[in-house]
């Protein structure tokens, strides 16, 4: 019936001009039907890079301003040991005047006077000056390492910490999903009258909280980006994806060989036993200049009658200032330096101690979540959902095991989170290469 119908209707349209049309002209064409927009691209993908932890700490090394800095201290220090090795200035003096006859028969007229004056440079006290510079710039590298091992470790603990927020969006977009499906199958079992009406209730607050739990993920993962690119620099762009995963195979050594490896390549340890070294130098370089000095001196007289040449030799005789001042300063200075060595070492060793401890910690929690705690918990999510689904249990029971289970995976997340970080740590103190 309703095909007839249109099709009368399709009749009187087509026929309604030719009667209306004059006689002796033929029907106006009917007009050609519009062409219908052709549909907008759709707008190109564009790839977003991928970075893997080594190519994020090339990047930092080769464009923060503050290893930028770090390297202008270390050109400092070079500058120093090329002003120690500097040999010193002569002095030059010359002097213009006149004389006049006092004397019957002496001609007056212009003098002058031009003495040249070297400092011979004690070789004892050039060779402690130079040592002195030479380890202070020691001190200046290894400063610039242990800052770069820093920086290292930071950049290192701000992508780890991008994989984890990104895993917890991940696991919280589940969630959400899983409870808007559960949501969907309460409202249905409650329209039929197969549930009472607190299930759906129960079901609604589970997905608001799914919801909000999604949105603080994907906060936090745009907060942990942020400070990743601030970290790295501006290199870095604003989008971008990682190329890693929290799950990696790590690799510790015993503690006793990490104990020697820090005790002999920790940047904060060579920095402060450069710094021991330099101030033995500088004591040694205070007490040789307690020796007098010696200089060259020439000089020579002209006027109208006579020419007098002299060579000879200046010396400082040490008699009145003895320098016990500054052989006192840097004999406090020394052991200054030694102390600080001391509890340099004594505060790696705790530090590597505690790290390595609480690298144990985070494995065996690692393990009990991998192969015990987390299964379990899923088994038993599946048996609430079945018995859920054939209407053994309740809404409650369901929600508490997949309440469970979401606790258990979070907990997995963050102590893998926390076994990178302890390795991490473990790496800034030996300074591996």
């Amino acid at each position: 019936m309703f095909s007839k119908s249109v099709l009368a209707v399709a009749l009187v349209a087509t026929a309604v001009p030719a009667l209306s049309a004059p006689a002796g002209r033929a029907p106006a064409a009917a007009p050609a039907p519009a062409r219908a927009p052709a549909p907008p691209a759709p707008p190109a993908v564009v790839a977003m890079p991928v970075y893997s932890l080594a190519t994020l700490r090339e990047l930092a090394r080769s464009g923060h301003p503050s290893l930028a800095a770090a390297q202008a201290l270390v050109e400092a220090g070079r500058a120093q040991v090329t002003a120690a090795a500097a040999y010193p200035n002569p002095d030059v003096e010359f002097l213009a005047g006149r004389t006049q006859a006092r004397v019957p028969g002496v001609t007056g007229g212009s003098a002058q006077t031009l003495t040249i004056q070297q400092r011979i440079d004690n070789p004892w006290q050039r060779d402690a000056r130079i040592a002195a510079a030479g380890h202070g710039l020691e001190a200046r590298q290894a400063e610039r390492r242990g800052f770069e091992n820093d920086l290292m470790a930071r950049l290192d603990q701000r992508f780890f910490e991008v994989l984890r927020r990104i895993a917890e969006l991940r696991a919280a977009r589940e969630d959400l999903q899983l409870a808007e499906q559960i949501r969907s199958k309460v409202a249905v079992r409650v329209d039929t009258g197969e549930s009472p009406r607190y299930e759906l209730i129960k079901a609604d607050t589970e997905l608001l909280n799914a919801q909000k739990s999604a949105e603080s993920a994907d906060l936090r993962v745009a907060q942990a980006r942020a400070a990743l690119r601030a970290l790295v620099g501006p290199a870095l762009p604003a989008d971008f994806q990682l190329d890693g995963s929290l799950s990696g195979a790590v690799n510790v050594p015993p503690l006793e060989q990490l104990r020697a490896e820090v005790l002999a390549r920790n940047p904060e340890l060579l920095r402060n036993q450069a710094e021991v070294r330099r101030a033995e130098r500088q004591l040694e370089l205070e007490r040789l200049r307690r020796q007098p000095e010696v200089a060259l001196k020439v000089a020579e007289d002209r006027d109208h009658e006579l020419r007098d040449t002299r060579l000879g030799v200046v010396v400082s005789v040490p008699i009145w200032d003895r320098r016990q001042g500054p052989v006192a300063e840097a004999d406090a200075l020394l052991s200054r330096s030694r102390s600080e060595l001391a509890a340099q070492e004594l505060a790696l060793v705790q530090a590597l101690e505690g790290a390595y401890r609480q690298y144990e910690i985070n494995r065996n929690q690692v393990s009990a979540l991998e192969n015990g705690i987390l299964r379990e918990a899923e088994a038993a999510l599946k048996v609430a959902e079945a018995a859920y689904r054939f209407g053994e249990r309740g809404i409650l029971d369901y929600l508490d095991a997949q309440r469970v289970f979401r606790a258990a995976r979070n907990e997995l997340i963050a102590a893998r989170y926390e076994l990178q970080l302890a390795v991490i740590d473990i790496e800034r103190l030996r300074a591996a290469p």
